[in-house]
């Protein structure tokens, strides 16, 4: 599988996809072509790196839908939409659900080439973010079962002797406990165990305090 990000260009107009792909050549990007958003679909690979450059208006299944469509996706290229001039609104509406940016039609090549970028930008970051969140889950699934509740306990903002108390253990015990859990999730501190843990638990993480 290539590492190297590729511009998917989903557009019905012959002369449009042609004008982006020969566009992204000239800067030695990788593009790839396709006339409607099922024959995207059909191609589809979650973990190709990339950016999506998509037209509202197309037979069949407009770029609305397609977004909706990938918005189901765990992970997905980052989207620009590109329109003609009525239909900045919907372009507009696409940006409001996700899109990194819309270009009207005639594009300007350099603005195209900078929506682009920072699309491939955002790209990177999610998948940078995806990768940290897939090691971290796999970190916390090393927990044994005790360890794992003395996690819940201090997600749930309760110092050691509380912690010791609801789980009937000596305060020594949750101590060694909390230690092996910073120690497995590879946490030098409290304040990044807790980052962590807001990533994978967003709605959790809140209340934690030390001891």
């Amino acid at each position: 599988m290539s590492k190297d990000p590729t511009v998917f260009i989903v557009d019905d107009d012959d002369e449009v996809r042609e004008a982006i792909g020969l566009l992204m050549d000239s800067v030695g990007l990788a593009a790839e072509t396709f006339d409607s958003a099922w024959a995207f679909l059909n191609c589809f690979d979650p973990q190709r790196p990339g950016c999506l450059v998509l037209d509202v208006r197309m037979r069949h299944m407009s770029g609305l839908e397609l977004q909706e469509r990938l918005s189901e996706e765990p992970l997905h290229p980052p989207i620009i939409i590109i329109t003609g001039h009525g239909d900045v609104p919907m372009a507009v509406r696409a940006v409001k659900n996700g899109a990194v940016d819309f270009i009207e039609k005639p594009f300007n090549d350099q603005a195209m080439l900078d929506a682009v970028h920072r699309a491939l930008e955002v790209d990177a970051q999610q998948r940078g973010r995806a990768l940290e969140v897939a090691q971290i889950q796999d970190r916390v699934e090393r927990l044994t079962k005790r360890e794992r509740e003395v996690l819940d306990q201090i997600l749930a903002g309760k110092r050691n002797k509380v912690i010791a108390a609801d789980l009937g253990i000596s305060q020594s015990t949750v101590e060694a406990h909390r230690a092996k859990v910073m120690e497995k999730l590879e946490a030098r501190s409290l304040s990044e165990l807790m980052r962590m843990m807001l990533m994978l638990y967003p709605d959790r993480a809140n209340g934690a305090q030390e001891g």
